[in-house]
């Protein structure tokens, strides 16, 4: 059974419970984007690439059974690092439970705060482009 998505958070404030400052916050962070499962290069397209983000941001959700496995990309280190952590927690859930995931890690582990209001609107972009996709897959499911 998958875990939950309240499970994966909490799993992710552990570990970055584990540093001591943001410059390793930071570095786990840009870790965590280069072991991002990498997109298909034909989702690389306007369609899939999110607005309101300052760095280049591609998503494609794709439905697999009763679950929702997402997949991205960024031109930007940090960005990856940061839909990475989005996609760990939000992937292999249903539609449903992505469209009413209260994602509270991202207070608990500080990110908001020390992000530049331009990334911190790119994580809001990024949070409501992926609940669009449950809200959408989850309405494609009652028809």
């Amino acid at each position: 059974m998958a875990k939950s998505i309240q499970e994966l958070q909490d799993e992710i404030i552990d570990d970055f419970s584990l540093f001591s400052d943001w410059m390793e916050k930071y570095e786990y962070i840009i870790d965590l984007g280069k072991s991002l499962p990498l997109i298909d290069e034909k989702y690389k397209d306007e369609e899939h690439l999110i607005k309101g983000c300052q760095s280049q941001v591609w998503l494609h959700a794709d439905k697999q059974g009763e679950e929702v496995v997402f997949t991205a990309d960024s031109d930007a280190v940090i960005t990856k690092g940061i839909i990475s952590l989005l996609i760990r927690v939000l992937s292999n859930q249903t539609p449903d439970h992505i469209k009413d995931a209260d994602l509270y890690f991202i207070d608990k582990i500080g990110l908001k705060e020390h992000l530049s209001p331009t990334r911190s609107n790119g994580l809001v972009s990024m949070i409501k482009q992926m609940k669009l996709y449950g809200l959408a897959l989850s309405q494609m499911q009652t028809k």
